[in-house]
């Protein structure tokens, strides 16, 4: 029978993150060789700062396609469709002659692959990772999304839904990944260990496995900054809380490190160094991506949008001067609020006036019936598996 620890985090016997059999070389104290590979705690895999947004010299691509790797709904025979000036495939069952039926799995995450192009030119990149990477990788294979394939991955902030299916992902795929694949992260704050929950359910929220990265060769960017991604994409960099959204904390992180696990004090923001015990999230370190696509807009990818939704679009709005919203994506994290704070959102976005407007992952059911309300027929539904394409072709 399975204890009630391995029903909350089903990876701990095996797959997790922080295991003892994954963290065993981060375990080593400074001035042995492992300390030398990683280069200290303090700058272990971090080999560069992203390239910097310049203003003057946004990416522009011709098209971009976002595919819902993985999500928390999948439905089987929804068609697929065009709406407007956006194509909407969907997934259904896979069947053959040789096999059983196989369908995409669903869970409590969230992963997205893109493929932008420009003339000639495609980039391919994933955004976060998924709670478990049986789903991921699955799934992954279902939809035909070969790893090898990939230009960038991007981590939008320190979660378990994000990160969890991240070093199954690596185990299977790190072979055939491009050499030194580069991975956007917020910043060092992402490896703090973090946990979450309320009374008798509280407890460990996992944290980001620096080795697990590192024997992959993948070449870490941290992007505090706005910064270009892969030559087509940008992120906002850190999110200012200026509007009236505001920044829950449904996890706790800690400042430090324990077991060869955490964050370092020295490489974080100046007033959380000495930090003390487990301090209430604020997702400073939390990013969204976005692209502009020729004659259409901002595309904008919140991932789970703690710091914000509206607060997200602004963001990539400012720091690319593009004022015009084609489309938001992703999780906005309202599914905790009240109606009254749900109608206030969907209002703000309205005078945003995306073209669309595609909810995801923590959104919540309620959030979306007062979206559909406000926005209309702007408002998509997604589901694991459905492709969004943008712009020409």
């Amino acid at each position: 029978m399975n204890s009630p620890d391995s029903l909350r985090f089903p990876d701990r016997r095996g797959d997790y993150l922080g295991s003892p059999t994954r963290r065993s070389l981060l375990r080593a104290a400074p001035g042995s060789l492992a300390w030398t590979l990683l280069g200290g705690l303090a700058g272990a895999g971090r080999l560069a700062s992203a390239q910097p947004l310049d203003a003057k010299a946004v990416p522009v691509v011709d098209r971009l396609a976002v595919r819902v790797v993985t999500d928390s709904y999948h439905h089987a025979f929804e068609p697929s469709r065009t709406v407007g000036d956006v194509k909407i495939q969907r997934v259904g069952i896979s069947l053959s002659q040789d096999g059983p039926p196989l369908a995409l799995q669903n869970e409590w995450g969230l992963c997205l692959h893109l493929e932008s192009a420009r003339g000639d030119e495609t980039r391919q990149m994933l955004i976060d990772f998924g709670f478990t990477p049986q789903t991921l990788n699955g799934n992954l294979a279902l939809l035909g999304v070969d790893p090898a394939g990939l230009d960038a991955l991007l981590l939008s902030h320190g979660h378990y839904d994000h990160f969890g299916g991240l070093v199954g992902f690596l185990e299977t795929h790190g072979a055939k990944l491009k050499p030194e694949l580069p991975l956007y992260l917020g910043g060092e704050e992402c490896f703090c260990t973090r946990e979450a929950g309320i009374g008798e359910n509280a407890g460990s929220f996992g944290a980001l496995d620096r080795e697990a990265i590192r024997k992959a060769g993948l070449k870490i960017l941290f992007a505090e900054q706005p910064s270009v991604v892969a030559g087509h994409a940008f992120t906002t960099g850190r999110i200012p809380a200026e509007t009236f959204e505001r920044v829950l904390a449904p996890s706790r992180m800690r400042v430090g490190v324990s077991g060869g696990l955490g964050c370092a004090p020295e490489s974080m923001p100046q007033a959380k160094r000495e930090a003390t015990g487990f301090v209430p999230d604020d997702f400073e370190h939390e990013q969204a991506t976005a692209f502009v696509v020729r004659d259409k807009g901002l595309v904008v990818l919140t991932s789970c949008g703690h710091r914000g939704v509206v607060n997200s679009v602004r963001t990539a709005q400012k720091v690319s001067g593009e004022q015009k919203v084609h489309a938001v994506l992703g999780g906005f994290h309202l599914a905790p609020h009240k109606p009254d704070y749900l109608k206030q959102t969907a209002e703000a976005l309205a005078e945003l006036s995306p073209d669309w407007l595609i909810p995801m992952h923590c959104s919540g059911e309620p959030f979306i019936a007062v979206a559909q309300q406000v926005l209309g027929d702007k408002v998509l539904r997604p589901s694991t598996g459905t492709r969004f394409t943008f712009g020409a072709g």
